[in-house]
């Protein structure tokens, strides 16, 4: 949910001079320190990436705007604009794009839309405005409609949706190494979000937080940054390519292809709604048949990294 109504003002328009700004710097540092964090190419591509998602949330965002007012009549409660309200909504808008967001890395359906996010092989600045240009078509916005439902006024909502968008920009970078830790333990930051981004077994499927780290933390898919495993960015299986139509589509022709070709209606939902990779006869790799594989090659490795995912597990009731 992007577009904003006139009563309150939509923080992504207020803050793109802000992330024009501060790409230019970042690739001006890149490029005395690492002049490989930037490919001309690739920040082009990502660039026009986020050009089309900005086109597209303008068509399709008033649809997804009516569609909440319309939920709102049905609300549980009145909340208002009450101070508290705030608060909560942040949270919970929060909590909502966690679970979104996890969803979009198990559900092919959602990674569809989300794989364009990820499917830079660099991490800068601008790889924060590769964002979906289907994200209306995959339905995407339903995570957030609860929160409609509870009552939490609609504009409310979308102010809290498009600061959490804005937090997320400066979490795209390597010129940052790690904040304090007080704010690690709290805050989603560029340490945290390098892991979300790297495919490296060790890292796969981790870290969703949008503003805070602390849903990885309680629900058990945080995994720290470490000095001896760098981050490899990208997908699995690259693009090859910096086809601006591919980079945007390509997921969901491989939909369109498998469904089209494998027999069986069981056979043609699980590669819509299993996880990226599946297949009916084994065939392919996902991100747990990777980890799977890396554990039984470097099992003092995978024994150091369980620690970190128990750890952030919440305890057991009645301890």
């Amino acid at each position: 949910m992007r577009a904003m109504p006139e009563t309150l003002p939509d923080p992504v328009q207020y803050a793109v001079p802000a992330f024009v700004i501060l790409v230019l710097l970042e690739m001006l540092v890149a490029r005395r320190v690492d002049p490989s964090r930037y490919e001309p190419r690739d920040t082009l591509t990502s660039l026009l990436l986020g050009t089309g998602s900005t086109v597209a949330s303008a068509l399709t965002g008033s649809a997804v705007i009516a569609l909440s007012v319309w939920l709102y009549q049905f609300r549980l409660f009145d909340i208002g604009y009450v101070w508290w309200a705030w608060i909560l909504v942040f949270l919970l808008d929060d909590l909502a794009y966690y679970v979104f967001h996890r969803a979009a890395h198990r559900v092919r359906w959602f990674w569809a839309s989300h794989v364009i996010h990820h499917s830079s092989q660099h991490y800068n600045l601008s790889t924060a405005l590769r964002q979906t240009w289907t994200g209306f078509f995959s339905v995407a916005f339903i995570f957030s409609l609860p929160i409609v439902l509870i009552g939490f006024p609609v504009e409310m909502l979308l102010f809290a949706s498009g600061v959490n968008l804005v937090y997320q920009f400066w979490i795209h970078t390597e010129a940052i190494g790690r904040m304090p830790r007080w704010f690690e333990a709290v805050f989603n930051t560029p340490s945290h979000h390098r892991v979300h981004h790297a495919t490296n077994p060790r890292y796969l499927d981790r870290n969703y937080a949008g503003m805070l780290i602390i849903w990885d933390r309680m629900f058990g898919t945080f995994e720290p940054e470490r000095d001896d495993d760098r981050p490899r960015y990208g997908i699995i299986k690259n693009l090859g390519s910096f086809n601006l139509l591919w980079a945007a589509f390509h997921e969901w022709i491989g939909i369109a292809k498998d469904v089209a070709t494998v027999p069986g209606i069981r056979n043609k939902l699980g590669y819509i709604f299993r996880p990226p990779g599946w297949s009916h006869d084994g065939s392919r790799d996902t991100s747990d048949t990777i980890k799977a594989r890396w554990r039984e090659r470097e099992p003092e490795d995978a024994s150091e990294a369980e620690p970190n995912r128990l750890a952030a597990q919440p305890a057991p009731r009645g301890t």
